[in-house]
C-alpha cells in the first residue's frame, strides 16, 4: 500500500502548491475539505493543515476534527493552521502590529529540531497573514522566529505538532521544499516511491481490473490530457477503447487534419467526424459567451452520443479529468462560483447511461505531462498549449460566422507559427488570438480602411490557476503584426494583451 500525506484545505489560495511540492519530492498526497477529513489507514503518514483566507478569531472560524489525528500522527500547521493548532490548545492569537506579508528572514532557527534540518539561519521565507500568535500554550516551543514575528515556528514534542507562521510550498521561500522534505521523508517516513513510472504501472493495472472486457469510448481533443488518458487506457484494453475526434469547426487552421494524423502512429482507434456546420448553424446569432458554450456542449453531446452509438455494448465513457477539476468540485465552501461553463462536458455519461472513468484524476497538469513523456508520446502533442473546449467560439468576441472564424485562424496561425519558429513556443504556456468586436480606421495605401482589430495573447503559468503576460520582444510582436496586416484580409490593426490573471482572466470570454 503506497504511503501518503493528507493535506486539510482551509480555503488557502495556496493549497495545491503544497500538494504538488510534496509531490515533487516524490511522495503521493491528497487534499481534502478540512471538515471531510478521510478515513485514515495505515497508509497516511502525516498530515497537513494549510492556510486560509478566514481568521481563527473569527465568529464563524473554520474548525476541524483532529480527534483522531493529533497523537497519532505528525502534524504540520501552515499559517492559519499553525495559529487554529496554537489556539484550540489554549494559546493567544490577535490581529497585531507585527503581521507580515512578502518576504522575511529567520532570524532565529532551533537547527536541532528535526524540522529545520540543513535550514540556514536568515533564510528568506514568505510570510501572508494578519493575525499572529502572541502567546504558545503549555508545552508549546518556539523554533523560529522573524524580526517581526517571535513565534514564527513551533513544536509541541509530545504530540509530535509542528507549527509554521510562513508558506514552504511558494517558491519565495528559499528553503521551502528543504522544510516539507524534513517533514514529509525524515518526520513522518514516507517512502519516495511517487513516480510516472509508478502512476503508470499501478494505473494500468487498477484500469484492467476495474473495466475487464467492457467497452470504453473517449472523446479525444488532441490536447495532452486526453492524449495521455488514451495511451493508459489502450494500454490497459488494447482494441476496446474507441476514440472520437469531434471538428465543430472552431478548431485552429488546419488542426482537424493535423490531429488525426499525429494518431495514426501511436495504435489508437480513432474516428473523426466532421461537424461543422452543425455547430456553426446553431452559433448562428449568438454573442453571449456562456450561450455560446452551452450550445457547443449541447451539440458536442449530440454529435459524440450519435456516434458512439455506432459502437456496440460501451459501458464507460473515459475522460481527462485532472486533480485540479477535482478538487474544485469539492472545494472548502462547496462547488467553485461558475466564472465559465464547459470543462470536461457534462450530461454525457447520463444521456448515454455510461459510467465514467478518469485514469488522470489524481494528476496535476505537469505531472500528466511527464507521465506522457514516460509513455513515449509524442513531445508534438505533450508540448501543445492547452485550448479552450469551445475553440475559437469564445476567442470571437460576438456573434460567430464561418468568415469570422476563418479570418481568425489565419491571425491565430501567423502568430502560433511565429512562436514556434522563433523558438519562443516553449517558453509560453499558453498562446492565441482575439478577434475584437469593434472596427478601426486605418491607411493601406493610398486609401482608408475601416477594418477588424485583433489583440494576441501570451501567457506564462504552471497550471492555468495563475498567469502572468509574457514579456515577447518586441522585434517579434512588430514582424507578426505586420505579417497579420499584410496577409489577413480584413485586419488593420493588432494590440497585445498585457493583463494578468487575476484580475483578467487568460481567455477574453
Amino acid at each position: 500500500m503506497q504511503n501518503k500525506i493528507i493535506i486539510l484545505d482551509f480555503g488557502s489560495q495556496y493549497t495545491q502548491l503544497i500538494a504538488r511540492r510534496v509531490r515533487e519530492l516524490n511522495v503521493y498526497c491528497e487534499i481534502h475539505p478540512f471538515n471531510h477529513a478521510p478515513e485514515l489507514d495505515n497508509s497516511v503518514k502525516g498530515v497537513i493543515l494549510s492556510g486560509s483566507p478566514s481568521s481563527v478569531r473569527d465568529e464563524n472560524a473554520l474548525v476541524p476534527n483532529l480527534t483522531n489525528i493529533i497523537g497519532q500522527l505528525p502534524v504540520l500547521g501552515i499559517c492559519y493552521g499553525a495559529q487554529y493548532l496554537a489556539q484550540s490548545n489554549g494559546g493567544l492569537v490577535e490581529a497585531s502590529n507585527s503581521r507580515e506579508y512578502g518576504r522575511a528572514n529567520l532570524e532565529y532557527i532551533n537547527s536541532e529540531n528535526p524540522l529545520f534540518a540543513e535550514v540556514e539561519a536568515g533564510s528568506q521565507v514568505w510570510m501572508s497573514h494578519g493575525d499572529t500568535i502572541m502567546e504558545l500554550p503549555a508545552g508549546f516551543e518556539i523554533i523560529a522566529s522573524t524580526r517581526d514575528v517571535k513565534v514564527a515556528g513551533y513544536f509541541v514534542p509530545v504530540r509530535n505538532i509542528y507549527g509554521i507562521q510562513f508558506h514552504p510550498e511558494v517558491y519565495h521561500t528559499i528553503q521551502g521544499l528543504q522544510i516539507l522534505n524534513n517533514f514529509v521523508v525524515d518526520i513522518c517516513g514516507c517512502i519516495q516511491d511517487w513516480s510516472p513510472a509508478s502512476f503508470i504501472e499501478g494505473t494500468v493495472e487498477e484500469l484492467k481490473q476495474k473495466l475487464g472486457n467492457d467497452k470504453v469510448v473517449l472523446g479525444l481533443s488532441g490536447g495532452v490530457d486526453s492524449s495521455v488518458a488514451a495511451v493508459l487506457l489502450h494500454k490497459a484494453i488494447g482494441a476496446n477503447l474507441s476514440c472520437i475526434f469531434v471538428d465543430n469547426g472552431l478548431l485552429r487552421k488546419n488542426e482537424y487534419h493535423n490531429v488525426l494524423e499525429s494518431y495514426k502512429h501511436m495504435g489508437l482507434n480513432v474516428v473523426g467526424v466532421d461537424a461543422k456546420d452543425q455547430f456553426l448553424n446553431e452559433l448562428a446569432g449568438v454573442s453571449d459567451p456562456e450561450t455560446k458554450r452551452k450550445i457547443i456542449g449541447r451539440v458536442f453531446i449530440e454529435v459524440f452520443d450519435a456516434e458512439a452509438h455506432k459502437i456496440k455494448d460501451v459501458k464507460w465513457l473515459a475522460q481527462g479529468t485532472i486533480y485540479p477539476d477535482v478538487i474544485e468540485s469539492v472545494s472548502v465552501n462547496g462547488p467553485s462560483v461558475t466564472i465559465k461553463s464547459h470543462h470536461n462536458v457534462g450530461g454525457l455519461p447520463e444521456k448515454m447511461n455510461l459510467k465514467v472513468v478518469e485514469p488522470l484524476k489524481l494528476l496535476f497538469k505537469d505531472e500528466v505531462r511527464r507521465v506522457g513523456k514516460e509513455l513515449n508520446i509524442s513531445p508534438t502533442i505533450l508540448g501543445r498549449h492547452p485550448f479552450p473546449g469551445p475553440g475559437l467560439a469564445i476567442r470571437i468576441l460576438g456573434d460567430i460566422t464561418a468568415a469570422k472564424v476563418s479570418l481568425l485562424q489565419e491571425v491565430d496561425y501567423i502568430f502560433i507559427e511565429g512562436l514556434k519558429s522563433n523558438n519562443l513556443y516553449d517558453q509560453v504556456w499558453q498562446a492565441g488570438a482575439i478577434l475584437l468586436p469593434v472596427q478601426s480606421v486605418g491607411v493601406m495605401g493610398d486609401e482608408r480602411t475601416y477594418e477588424s482589430v485583433v489583440a494576441l495573447r501570451a501567457v506564462q503559468s504552471t497550471d492555468g490557476m495563475t498567469a502572468d503576460w509574457v514579456h515577447l520582444p518586441y522585434e517579434f510582436l512588430s514582424r507578426i503584426s505586420n505579417e497579420i496586416i499584410n496577409k489577413v484580409r480584413g485586419v488593420n490593426r493588432v494590440v497585445y494583451d498585457i493583463s494578468s490573471k487575476p484580475p483578467a482572466t487568460i481567455e477574453w470570454e
